[in-house]
């Protein structure tokens, strides 16, 4: 019950500044007006579509993100040459800020769907990249020899030692890889967009219309925290087997 409490803390408030007046409706649209215009926007599916749309890219962002970070992050944390060689370039390429990178994805892939699904990958990609390598370099040496000892093959080693104990710093990444996939998708229908929760933000934007913005970040919220409860959920199912601290 106490999770409520701040939200309808926040609601309370926010019908009370509108209701009263103090808030101008330009400003800042009522709770009646966002849920008649959810409504609105739902009966005549454009919700449907533009939620469609974001959900899709974050979808494919986040498994080709996740394809990736899998492969680099298992050969940089399994070879300090690997290490040596690309974790460099890559930390360097992680430290620079996300709409850097606009210009230039939109230079070489235009303006399509490759552009935006490719932006919201590189914001998912290093949060499980970084967890992962961490964790491999965090296994318990003694957990490999005792593999070694029972003469299990490198396939084996991996699979049954080094994934196991590296499962639950590459859930907890791909949980944030997750959540910045929802901030890189903003990103990406903010900037030539037809579709997506991102331009109808930009919509409202345009046509001074504070329900419309207001649906659009309300669904945001409410799709990365699905996002990150599901993925909660996930870390639970798999790894409820480690010994960590009650709370």
């Amino acid at each position: 019950m106490g999770r409520f409490v701040l939200p309808l803390g926040l609601l309370v408030l926010w019908w009370a500044a509108t209701a009263s007046g103090a808030v101008k409706s330009y400003q800042l649209a009522g709770p009646r007006d966002v849920v008649r215009e959810l409504g609105d926007l739902a009966q005549s599916g454009v919700l449907w579509h533009d939620l469609g749309a974001s959900v899709t890219r974050v979808a494919c962002g986040f498994a080709i993100a996740f394809a990736l970070a899998l492969l680099l992050g298992s050969i940089v944390g399994g070879s300090r040459r690997a290490e040596r060689a690309l974790d460099p370039t890559l930390q360097a390429v992680r430290a620079v800020p996300s709409l850097a990178w606009v210009p230039l994805i939109l230079l070489w892939l235009g303006i399509g769907e490759t552009a935006k699904i490719t932006l919201v990958a590189i914001g998912a990609f290093f949060p499980i990249y970084v967890a992962l390598v961490a964790g491999i370099r965090g296994v318990d040496r003694k957990l490999v020899e005792v593999g070694t000892s029972f003469g299990l093959s490198r396939f084996a080693l991996v699979s049954r030692v080094l994934v196991p104990a590296t499962l639950p710093q590459l859930l907890v990444g791909a949980r944030i890889g997750l959540t910045q996939a929802w901030l890189f998708v903003v990103a990406a229908e903010l900037l030539a967009a037809t579709s997506g929760l991102g331009f109808l933000l930009t919509d409202g934007q345009q046509t001074a219309r504070t329900d419309e913005i207001l649906v659009a970040i309300l669904l945001f919220a409410a799709c990365g925290k699905l996002s990150e409860s599901a993925m909660r959920a996930l870390e639970r199912r798999l790894v409820g087997w480690t010994d960590t601290v009650p709370v």
